[in-house]
C-alpha cells in the first residue's frame, strides 16, 4: 500500500503555503509534479555535465552516458526489448510530428488511416494533416456516449486491407476511460497490415505498460505526467527506426536511435527522467529486485491507493443530482478507468467552477482538453466543455472531501444568486 504521507514529503509543490492555505493539486491529467530528487538530478546535470555529444572530454563522455542511462530507464518503463528502441523528442506531441512526415511518406492516394474521437488531438491532428497532403482517407472511431469507452464494433467495421495506421489513446486524459489496446491491436493485425501508434501520456502515472504485451508498433509519452520533466519519450519496433526515414541535418550520422533526435537534446530532462522512473519504482518498497520488477509491484501498490480515491470521489458525487459525470462510474469497473473525473453542473459554465476553486487555492481544469472530437460527440463544444478533477498517488482522501465541502459551497452561492 501507498505511504501517501512518504510520498507527499518529497514533492516540493505538495507542500507549499499560498496565502497561508495548502494548495490542493487536482490538475494531475495536466502535469504532476517532479520529486526534490528530480529536481536535484537536473540541477546537478547542468552544474557539471552541460555538454553535447561526441566531444573527446570528461563532460561530454558524462552527457554520453546519461543518455544511455535514460533510454535503459525508458526501456524498462516501457518493457521494450531494446533501449535502441526510445526516442526522446521535446514532448510527445512533437514525437507525434515527426512520426507523421516519416510514416506518411509510405502512404499512397486511397489508402486509409483510423483515428479515434477519445484522444487528445495531438494524436489526431498530425495524422490528419498528413492524410490530407497524401490524398489518404481518414476514419474516425466513435465512442459509446454512455461510459465514453471507444466503439470496438465501430473499429472493427472501418479496419481493411487498406488501412496504414491505427492511432488511439490508451486511455482518453478527459473521462479516464482505459482502451483495450491488446485486444485493439489483435483486430487491426486480424483484418490489414497496419502499424499501431499508442498515445500512452495520461495512463503512464497510472499503468504499468508493456509494449511487448501489447504488440503494438509506437507508443509515446511525456515524462511530466509521470512526475518527471518535460520531455518525449518514443518507442518504436526496432524494424521501423531502421526502415523509416526521419527528416535530418545532412552531416548527422545516420545511426539509429540518434538520427530520430534532431539537434541538441534536453540532456538534462534525461537525468531527471531516470530518477522519475526510479521515483515510481521506489513506491514497490522492496530490494533486490530489477527496476522492471520494482516497477510492477510499484503499479500494483498505485492501483490499489487510486481505485480508493476513486470509490470515495463515486460514492460522494452521486449525491448532486445537478452533476452529470461523463466516463465509467461503476465501482466494480474501476480497473477500466484513471482516477480522471469530468462532469458538468447543470446551467453553469465549467469555467465559473474552475474559477471558484482557483480562488481557494484547489487546482483543477476546465474546457476540452484539446480532446475535440470526444466533446463534440458529447456535445459540449457550445457550453464550454467539462470541469476535470484528476488524482495521483500524492492525492488524499482529506482533500477529496475538501473538494465537496466547497462544491456545496459552490452550489449554495449559485443558488442564492
Amino acid at each position: 500500500m501507498i505511504n501517501v504521507d512518504v510520498c507527499r514529503a518529497q514533492f516540493p509543490a505538495l507542500n507549499q503555503t499560498i496565502d497561508g492555505i495548502n494548495p490542493v493539486f487536482f490538475d494531475g491529467p495536466g502535469g504532476s509534479h517532479p520529486s526534490q530528487a528530480v529536481l536535484d538530478a537536473i540541477v546537478g546535470y547542468l552544474s557539471t555535465s552541460s555538454a553535447n555529444l561526441g566531444g573527446a572530454y570528461f563532460s561530454s563522455r558524462q552527457t554520453e552516458q546519461t543518455m544511455r542511462e535514460a533510454r535503459e530507464a525508458a526501456k524498462d518503463l516501457y518493457h521494450a526489448k531494446d533501449a535502441n528502441e526510445i526516442v526522446f523528442g521535446a514532448n510527445a506531441t512533437s514525437l507525434s510530428f515527426m512520426m507523421s512526415r516519416a510514416l506518411s511518406k509510405t502512404w499512397e492516394k486511397g489508402d486509409e488511416i483510423i483515428v479515434t474521437a477519445l484522444d487528445h488531438y495531438s494524436n489526431v491532428s498530425p495524422w490528419v494533416i498528413e492524410a490530407e497532403k497524401a490524398g489518404v482517407i481518414v476514419h474516425q472511431v466513435r465512442v459509446n456516449e454512455a461510459d465514453c469507452t471507444l466503439d470496438f464494433e465501430h473499429l472493427s467495421s472501418l479496419v481493411n486491407k487498406k488501412t496504414r495506421l491505427f492511432a488511439c489513446s490508451y486511455a482518453s486524459n478527459v473521462t479516464g476511460s482505459i482502451v483495450d489496446i491488446k485486444a485493439a491491436v489483435k483486430v487491426l493485425k486480424s483484418k490489414s497490415n497496419a502499424l499501431s501508434y499508442i498515445d500512452a501520456v495520461h495512463i503512464a502515472p497510472h499503468q504499468l505498460i508493456d509494449v511487448q504485451a501489447l504488440d503494438c508498433d509506437f507508443l509515446v509519452s511525456s515524462a511530466y505526467k509521470y512526475f518527471g520533466p518535460h520531455l518525449g519519450v518514443l518507442f518504436a519496433k526496432i524494424q521501423h527506426w531502421e526502415a523509416l526515414q526521419p527528416d535530418k541535418v545532412a552531416p548527422a550520422k545516420d545511426i539509429n536511435p540518434n538520427r530520430w533526435e534532431t539537434g541538441t537534446q534536453n540532456y538534462e530532462a534525461m537525468a531527471g527522467l531516470m530518477v522519475a522512473i526510479d521515483y515510481i519504482g521506489s513506491l514497490a518498497d522492496v530490494e533486490g529486485k530489477s527496476r522492471r520488477k520494482k516497477l510492477e509491484i510499484a503499479y500494483q501498490c498505485v492501483a490499489q491507493y487510486e481505485h480508493e480515491l476513486s470509490r470515495v470521489f463515486l460514492d460522494k458525487i452521486k449525491a448532486y443530482p445537478q452533476i452529470t459525470l461523463y466516463g465509467i462510474a461503476d465501482d466494480a469497473r474501476l480497473n477500466e478507468r484513471t482516477p480522471t473525473f469530468s462532469f458538468s453542473v447543470e446551467g453553469v459554465r465549467p469555467r465559473a467552477v474552475s474559477e471558484f476553486f482557483g480562488e481557494q487555492h484547489v487546482c483543477l481544469w476546465d474546457g476540452h482538453f484539446y480532446a475535440q472530437g470526444l466533446i463534440e460527440q458529447l456535445g459540449l463544444s457550445e457550453s464550454g466543455g467539462v470541469v476535470r478533477v484528476g488524482f495521483m498517488h500524492y492525492n488524499t482522501i482529506d482533500e477529496i472531501k475538501k473538494f465537496f465541502v466547497l462544491l456545496d459551497a459552490f452550489l449554495e452561492k449559485k443558488r442564492l444568486v
